[in-house]
């Protein structure tokens, strides 16, 4: 079982970029977001509200993790690859802490479109699949690292923050805001935009093009300056301006 999982978790390690879109569009077709929850609009809104906070929570952690300690673990050619073994900053409270961001950042995702059919095969899927690249990479970083990666292991948990930890985990470092501008804003553009795109789409079922086009219009508006945004920050980043962090080793 093991094995088939590590398996299936380099085979989406490789394809994420691709294939991690393509199932959230694939889900969002095939359940697409609900006017109402058991027939109350209220629901939607309390709803909404809670996916949001998963998403700000997600984004949050991993803007603090790339903040305390930058890793070059993030493949190579495609494949599962760590230079060192990073153990310091927020990966001395969890071994995965970006992967437990990403699952809030999708968990938020999942439950803003709402539908019961995209919200339990979405989290369900991405657990999975998250389950799986984390075994891969564990079988990597073992054969690698050995008896310092298993004492590492011993001490800190996979998934779960010991969040006690934080204060010896990042003393004597310090918070780069630079470095998580540089190495995170397209994860915050994408987020945006698949937030958006799932409010216009939610829009545009319900409402209709006629009688809700100036929302939509509005919509259609912030999708255009996150993009902006996103291109300006892309270009300071080429010019040098968002300086690359030397890694830790």
């Amino acid at each position: 079982m093991t094995a088939a999982m590590i398996s299936i978790g380099n085979f989406f390690f490789k394809y994420r970029n691709q294939l991690f879109p393509a199932i959230i569009v694939a889900l969002f077709l095939l359940a697409p977001p609900p006017a109402q929850l058991a027939g109350s609009a209220t629901a939607v809104q309390v709803k909404a509200i809670v996916a949001l906070l998963l998403v700000i929570a997600g984004l949050g952690l991993r803007a603090t993790v790339i903040g305390y300690a930058y890793i070059q673990r993030g493949g190579l050619n495609k494949r599962v690859y760590a230079k060192d073994l990073v153990t310091e900053g927020m990966f001395g409270v969890c071994r995965n802490p970006l992967y437990v961001g990403n699952m809030l950042i999708y968990s938020g995702v999942f439950l803003f479109n709402g539908n019961p059919l995209a919200v339990m095969l979405g989290i369900g899927l991405f657990a999975f699949i998250y389950q799986c690249i984390v075994l891969a990479e564990e079988d990597f970083l073992q054969e690698k690292f050995d008896d310092a990666y298993r004492s590492y292991c011993r001490d800190v948990p996979r998934w779960v923050p010991r969040l006690g930890r934080f204060r010896s985990a990042t003393e004597g470092m310090s918070f780069n805001l630079r470095r998580v501008i540089a190495k995170d804003y397209s994860t915050m553009s994408a987020t945006l935009i698949t937030l958006l795109l799932i409010e216009f789409y939610r829009a545009a079922i319900h409402d209709g093009l006629s009688q809700g086009l100036p929302y939509l219009a509005i919509l259609a508006g912030l999708l255009a300056l996150v993009g902006v945004a996103t291109g300006a920050v892309s270009r300071l980043k080429k010019r040098g301006v968002l300086s690359e962090p030397k890694p830790i080793h």
